[in-house]
């Protein structure tokens, strides 16, 4: 990997600022849950398992700035810390995720100082980043193992190492293939309104060498009927108990033409992103972002003004298009309730 997303540096939490990608490579400095809740919301960190991470820093960068009030204060304000990253944003599971895991971390160490407290929650958070690599190198070499030799691939979205800790999660699996010698080349889909897929998979796969292909999201079903696509995989922000898929807005347009030209759909997905107490995809909180995002990019503005726009920023893709969730247990093809229970009890 040529880049770290997430790093802890001096007592302080850095991100790469993923909204001026490819121009511009920068991190930002994070010291408040308050700050790392807006650094989510904004889209300076994006994907779910790097919102994951960094709700874990985040609640130990608040217990480090409460740690010589008294433990009433520590209390009240750490409370207050958790429940400003909870709002940041609604629809990827791993950030209630970790905030579930550091908060069990600080109920079993209470009664301790809150420095002892905050130094055990910075820990735990370490633990979450390096946990996350580990886990994403184990769902590559799963997934590597799905795609021939020569595959050509095509991605929605980025579930790279910008979208995580590092490495990756469908991203993931091209870098484990190529590292297991396999010759793969990735089609890239844009990802409107935000273009993730322009300006971070591509630039991702840049970097590694790895041989990509960009194309704006109405093309992929030209590119299917084409001939020119083996298999797809993309990652997911949450998966209900039911094995549907919630990913990047366009990820269920992709799965339909994948299921109508008999192409493999394949998604990577860690296990803290499966949500058993989600029924279906139905249930899944559908985020709404501002529609600046559609009117235009960045400066420049290309829709009429006074005109209606919607935009969700996730959609739900049914488990029945599903061929296979890539985990680090393995790959459930076909997953259902049956499959995802079985899956999630070891």
């Amino acid at each position: 990997m040529k880049v770290e997303t997430l790093r802890w540096f001096n007592n302080r939490l850095e991100m790469v600022d993923q909204r001026i990608l490819p121009a511009a490579f920068e991190y930002l400095s994070y010291y408040t849950a308050a700050s790392v809740a807006e650094g989510i919301r904004s889209m300076v960190v994006r994907g779910a398992p790097a919102i994951g991470v960094s709700a874990a820093y985040g609640v130990a960068l608040e217990a480090l700035r409460l740690q010589d009030k008294s433990a009433v204060e520590f209390k009240e304000g750490m409370e207050v810390g958790f429940t400003v990253l909870a709002a940041s944003r609604p629809t990827a599971v791993n950030l209630f995720w970790a905030l579930q895991r550091m908060r069990k971390v600080w109920e079993g160490v209470v009664t301790q100082s809150p420095q002892e407290i905050a130094q055990r929650l910075l820990a735990e958070a370490h633990e979450i980043l390096a946990e996350d690599i580990r886990i994403n190198k184990a769902m590559g070499a799963h997934g590597a193992a799905l795609l021939k030799d020569g595959a050509r691939v095509l991605t929605h979205c980025n579930a790279g190492a910008l979208a995580t800790a590092g490495w990756g999660t469908a991203l993931g699996v091209f870098r484990s293939a190529v590292e297991a010698g396999k010759k793969i080349s990735i089609i890239a889909d844009e990802t409107r309104p935000f273009l993730q897929g322009a300006r971070l998979t591509a630039w991702e796969m840049v970097q590694e060498n790895i041989p990509v292909t960009l194309i704006t999201d109405n093309m992929a079903g030209y590119m299917m009927a084409q001939g020119e696509v083996d298999a797809v995989v993309v990652g997911t922000d949450r998966v209900a108990a039911n094995g549907d898929v919630a990913n990047k807005i366009g990820t269920y347009m992709v799965a339909v033409l994948a299921k109508r030209h008999n192409i493999p759909f394949y998604v990577a997905c860690p296990l803290s992103t499966i949500d058993l107490n989600i029924a279906s995809g139905k249930d899944i909180p559908i985020e709404e972002r501002s529609a600046d995002e559609v009117k235009g990019f960045r400066d420049t503005h290309w829709a009429a003004e006074g005109v209606k726009i919607r935009n969700p920023a996730f959609d739900v893709t049914p488990a029945e298009l599903v061929t296979g969730l890539i985990t680090e247990r393995g790959v459930v093809l076909q997953p259902d309730a049956q499959g995802i229970r079985k899956l999630m009890a070891g």
